[in-house]
């Protein structure tokens, strides 16, 4: 398959590093919510990476999703990085790499470090060949997100020790580490206080020196949805996130690329819920679908400029 107009991540870390923000990377299952992206983006005028995990090409098909990201870079003129996130094997990664993805995450956290540096390496060195950068793991993150299910006893943060070996063995191009986030909308149990360990990132960066960090498990929960949700009919007790606040801070550091998705997904459940709850006669998918992307760009457009910091960066 020919390679398709996308960038990679390159440029965009070495811009965000120097400059104190971080990149966007946002995870897309269909039509709506790669339009919503894509539309905040234009708007701020920011760079952004745009991520398909394994189970998001099983539902959609990666030739549909593909298309639909290459439209999007076609219609808005973005610099868009098209990103495998949380690939469990060198097969899936090499596979995207056919579809024309210009970065892949090799995710082989759960395996012990020698084992995750010799899948990582291997990855690295085809993807190099075929001119596509390469995001790998240290640490593991608790919690739930699509196929990726670490339970609370079997995660770890990262070891600040372990990080220049890794790097150094492997040849990645970023590294996404375990600070304190964690996976899913259910990151953390009611009455605790979100914290993530500075001192670990400060630390990884002194020995990465300019060397690009990845945050993944970091949507905040906004409220306005879980309470949209738990108004018309759904059921989200205790759902919470990473505070906006410690998001930002990280993105002045090291951080370059931090990972959203819970939010996009409670925008367009709470959205869904509150349309077909007061329009019941409704059955035109476009109305309701609509609502749906406008909140999608509401948040990304939020994120972008409060959180992250990538606007006009382009």
């Amino acid at each position: 398959m020919s390679q398709l107009p996308f960038v990679t991540t390159t440029e965009m870390f070495r811009k965000a590093y120097e400059g104190g923000y971080a990149i966007g990377a946002f995870n897309a299952n269909n039509m709506e919510i790669i339009q919503g992206i894509t539309d905040a983006a234009k708007e701020c005028r920011a760079p952004v990476i745009i991520q398909v995990s394994p189970s998001a090409m099983r539902y959609a098909n990666a030739t549909y999703l593909v298309k639909m990201i290459e439209a999007a870079e076609k219609e808005t003129g973005l610099p868009i990085c098209l990103h495998l996130d949380h690939g469990d094997s060198f097969e899936v990664c090499k596979e995207v790499i056919g579809y024309g993805f210009t970065s892949v995450m090799i995710d082989a956290s759960s395996k012990p470090f020698e084992e995750n540096v010799e899948v990582t390496r291997k990855v690295v060195e085809y993807a190099h060949d075929h001119g596509v950068v390469v995001e790998a793991e240290l640490g593991a993150l608790a919690g739930v997100e699509d196929e990726v299910v670490v339970s609370e006893e079997h995660s770890h943060y990262t070891d600040p020790n372990e990080v220049e070996e890794f790097v150094h063995r492997t040849g990645i191009d970023s590294l996404a580490i375990a600070i304190g986030t964690s996976h899913g909308a259910y990151k953390f149990k009611p009455g605790t206080k979100p914290q993530l360990r500075f001192d670990i990132l400060e630390e990884v960066s002194k020995r990465l020196p300019g060397f690009p960090i990845v945050l993944h498990g970091a949507s905040s929960v906004d409220p306005h949805y879980v309470q949209m949700v738990n108004e018309n009919g759904g059921s989200m007790p205790d759902a919470i996130g990473i505070p906006e606040d410690q998001l930002r801070k990280a993105a002045s550091m090291a951080v370059c690329k931090i990972n959203i998705d819970s939010d996009m997904r409670l925008a367009l459940t709470g959205s869904l819920r509150k349309y077909l709850n007061e329009n019941p006669s409704v059955f035109d998918p476009r109305k309701y679908m609509s609502v749906a992307r406008d909140n999608i760009k509401d948040v990304v457009k939020h994120k972008m400029i409060d959180v992250l910091g990538c606007t006009d960066k382009i």
